[in-house]
């Protein structure tokens, strides 16, 4: 759907910089207002390119953290194994499997857009729901494999070797602190499945040269903290990698991981030495162009109309949800601040957001209630009594 051009007026970039910014057609179109453009005037605010998550499971994100034991794992097999031991007995994993796929996918997408983020790596099979129009973000295509725990390394390394070329091949690896998880690199060299198109998801066991061979192959990782944290008590020290560019964020899934992508970005710098400048890099430019989405993550002519406006003077990493005073996906509005000046569109419908009033776009509205998703902390009252 074609939104009507919008323009944003005195802009913030993180800097404090002044900008302004026009949307047509879904992409950036200069600075300059056209006759008909519906105006905001941002007043300041700080305008980013929507976030880039590049590490998700949708469909588990209904669910809170789980672990089973009390004292870290050595390898993510153990804690597979131990979340397949609870399938049937744990209540909590009964009903997620009860629902429809539509409704956890939906409940997944909707998680990450109320963070800012708008683009989504899903690291599971692709399901029709993802291309549906009211699916609240984009959600990339690309190859991958699970792990060559699950996959084995034939599958691995047929699907390594057989991805489309363009795309990134993505596997989680290395997930673990013990010498099993360590070997999962080399096992990987030796397929042949480190190269420019590679992205390790995780990375706990890799050890400095490892991380020196990955760069070298031209690959990258995708850093989960909070879910390495949760799980194994540690995680990595990413400078090296995100200095050469190669480093990119996910907040896995609600199962292990935060609650989204913004407070993975606070897990992300309270354990690194990273700067701001840094930080934002991991969940927009580097991201991009890990994932290889030349259109995403920058505000430059051209580019996806994805935006996120903040507070002015409010640090990506320091912000929560109910920070968020819009969000919008190929130029279309999908979550607002009422307040915003300007502000007037008729497919948005007031809700509540962690105690804020805010704006969550009619199409969204109605799927969440017609597969009756659900979402801590937010309240669709407002918005059926406005429809009723």
């Amino acid at each position: 759907m074609t939104s009507t051009p919008l323009f944003l007026a005195n802009a913030s970039d993180a800097a404090g910089r002044r900008f302004d910014l026009r949307v047509a057609e879904g992409r950036v179109a200069g600075s300059a207002p056209q006759p008909g453009d519906h105006v905001l005037d941002l007043a300041g605010r700080c305008l980013r390119p929507g976030l880039i998550n590049a590490h998700d499971h949708l469909q588990l994100n209904s669910l809170p953290r789980l672990k089973y034991r009390q004292q870290p794992h050595a390898n993510v097999a153990e804690w597979i194994a131990d979340i397949d031991a609870q399938r049937a007995l744990d209540p909590r994993l009964r009903a997620n499997a009860a629902r429809s796929k539509p409704a956890r996918l939906l409940a997944g997408g909707l998680k990450n857009l109320l963070a800012g983020t708008t683009t989504v790596a899903h690291h599971d099979p692709w399901h029709p729901r993802l291309d549906d129009e009211d699916f609240p973000v984009r959600v990339l295509r690309s190859a991958w494999s699970h792990s060559l725990g699950l996959d084995g390394d034939a599958a691995v390394r047929a699907a390594c070797h057989g991805a489309p070329a363009g795309e990134p091949w993505i596997v989680h690896a290395a997930e673990g602190v013990d010498d099993a998880a360590r070997l999962e690199f080399e096992r990987l060299e030796a397929l042949g499945c480190l190269g420019p198109r590679t992205l390790l998801v995780h990375g706990l066991a890799l050890d400095d040269a490892q991380q020196r061979r990955l760069v070298q192959a031209g690959g990258g990782l995708v850093w989960c903290p909070a879910s390495n944290l949760h799980l194994f008590g540690r995680t990595i020290a990413p400078q090296a990698l995100a200095a050469q560019g190669r480093l990119a964020l996910g907040s896995d899934s609600r199962i292990s991981g935060t609650r989204d992508l913004l407070d993975e970005l606070a897990v992300a710098r309270q354990h690194s030495m990273l700067d701001e400048m840094a930080l934002e890099a991991l969940v927009s430019t580097q991201a991009a162009a890990l994932l290889r989405l030349p259109d995403c993550g920058h505000l430059a002519p051209g580019a996806r109309a994805d935006l996120l406006v903040l507070p002015a003077g409010l640090a990506l990493s320091r912000a929560r949800r109910a920070d968020v005073e819009l969000v919008a996906v190929d130029g279309r509005i999908l979550l607002a601040d009422p307040h915003l000046p300007g502000l007037d569109d008729a497919d948005l419908l007031p809700v509540r957001l962690d105690g804020r009033p805010k704006l969550l776009h009619a199409r969204l509205v109605a799927a969440l209630q017609l597969e009756d998703v659900t979402e801590p902390g937010l309240d669709l009252a407002p918005a059926l009594e406005a429809l009723s």
